[in-house]
């Protein structure tokens, strides 16, 4: 039977910005190991399913009505809430300044 694994993707770590990160995503996880071409030394795998199928959803609760149309076992990652702590550059220079600053 096919598991799949609904989340929201983080942000990438090149960037600040939270584009393509508010869309969830099924993913199925691989059925079999990865195998190592014995000429060029590239990973490959024959499971299409896991390699090459991302499914995107508007909402959790369609991602999830998706598997359960289809059968699909999935494990559900709710992302933790994160707070943005605001900062102000003169912050770097107020006279209140636990530790030295270091630029």
């Amino acid at each position: 039977m096919n598991r799949a694994r609904i989340f929201l993707p983080p942000r990438t770590a090149m960037q600040s910005g939270n584009a393509k990160t508010h869309r969830w995503v099924l993913e199925f996880e691989p059925r079999m190991a990865k195998t190592i071409d014995p000429l060029m030394g590239w990973t490959g795998s024959a499971d299409m399913l896991a390699t090459e199928v991302r499914l995107m959803f508007d909402s959790r609760d369609e991602a999830v009505a998706y598997a359960q149309r289809h059968g699909i076992d999935f494990d559900l990652e709710i992302p933790t809430a994160h707070r943005l702590h605001p900062k102000a550059y003169a912050d770097n220079f107020r006279v209140s300044r636990r530790s030295n600053w270091t630029h």
